[in-house]
């Protein structure tokens, strides 16, 4: 059978090269619409089935450390941490105000003159002339504060007195009322004998110091014991 010769329009169609590009053109265009809408179609499927993330959960140590700060916001830091709080020097301390009372009365009344001496080997004392003996015993069982002290460990006993002398005349400008010079017992010393000590004693009772002290004792044990004295100062 024979085969039929094509139509005159196809014929011209294929014998035309402009519009076979064409076609061509179209028929690529049309392929790649279509494969793009499949691959849409299959990411939203995907999307459609795939579960949505969940943020994670804070844990409860972050929550605390928020509520730490929230709760610090505006506290400012303690500085100078584990020093003694400062003290006005112009108002002195005073563990016992009858004892000042005392002390105040004896400036008063107390006259100048060589300071009583009362003592033995292991503790000594004295006042101005005129001072109340009560004055003596609340010196004597630590009523009144130690705003300073001076240790003489190591000095010579000429050394020792002029220190001694300028400590007291020091404080006394500081307006303290008592201190505490400590002398030692001269356990260290040749023959043990307490230089130190003698010298402080001997200091005590001179004339130059009477319209600076008013009465002096052995400190208590947990301040030196025969080892140091309480020394309370005119005002």
């Amino acid at each position: 059978m024979s085969q039929r010769p094509p139509k005159k329009k196809e014929a011209e169609f294929q014998n035309n090269p402009f519009k076979s590009a064409i076609k061509t053109l179209q028929d690529q265009e049309k392929q790649e619409k279509a494969a793009a809408a499949a691959a849409a179609e299959t990411a939203k499927k995907k999307a459609a089935v795939q579960k949505p993330t969940k943020a994670p959960k804070a844990r409860p140590e972050d929550d605390d450390v928020g509520l730490f700060f929230s709760a610090m916001d505006g506290v400012q830091q303690i500085t100078n941490r584990g020093e003694a709080p400062k003290t006005n020097p112009r108002l002195p301390e005073i563990i016992d105000d009858n004892a000042e009372a005392l002390a105040q009365l004896s400036d008063l009344v107390a006259v100048d003159g060589p300071l009583s001496f009362t003592g033995s080997d292991t503790s000594f004392e004295g006042a101005s002339p005129g001072t109340d003996p009560n004055l003596l015993r609340s010196l004597r069982r630590g009523d009144f504060s130690v705003q300073d002290r001076l240790d003489l460990h190591g000095k010579t006993q000429k050394e020792a007195q002029a220190t001694v002398e300028r400590f007291l005349s020091d404080s006394r400008r500081a307006k303290r009322r008592c201190v505490l010079i400590v002398h030692g017992r001269g356990l260290n010393s040749k023959d043990q004998i307490p230089v130190l000590k003698d010298a402080v004693r001997d200091l005590l009772s001179q004339k130059r110091l009477e319209r600076m002290v008013l009465a002096f004792s052995t400190a208590r044990p947990q301040d030196g014991g025969a080892g140091a004295v309480y020394v309370l100062l005119r005002r």
